[in-house]
């Protein structure tokens, strides 16, 4: 499952920073381009993150489940979201949603392992 998700991310990114280069040889740094890969980049970075967050807080029995598959799908709306928002409105009213959907996942993540109700 890490493959199927890291290509298609991989060959984003790829891309993403071709358009950059030619963008950049163009005189237009900021371009599409440069924020697709910032987007990708930072999701990518959060979900590995997550992950490996996720995985230790689990060994260590503070969470009864973290499931990295399920952030990946909340990512890739994620990851849309933020970039249809940072072209219409700027990087850093991307940069808001991108913090918003981390909270929210902090959230739901604490509520699945009954973190948040007053009986642990």
């Amino acid at each position: 499952m890490t493959r199927w998700t890291l290509a298609p991310a991989g060959v984003v990114l790829a891309l993403g920073l071709a358009g950059v280069a030619v963008a950049r040889l163009l005189d237009r740094p900021g371009s599409r381009a440069s924020t697709l890969v910032s987007v990708v980049a930072g999701w990518l970075a959060a979900w590995v993150l997550w992950s490996f967050a996720g995985g230790l807080a689990a060994r260590a029995g503070v969470l009864a489940s973290s499931d990295g598959a399920v952030f990946g799908v909340v990512a890739l709306g994620g990851a849309f979201w933020q970039y249809r928002t940072a072209v219409r409105d700027g990087r850093e009213r991307g940069l808001v949603i991108f913090v918003g959907v981390q909270l929210a996942w902090l959230v739901v993540v604490l509520v699945q392992n009954g973190l948040l109700s007053g009986g642990r």
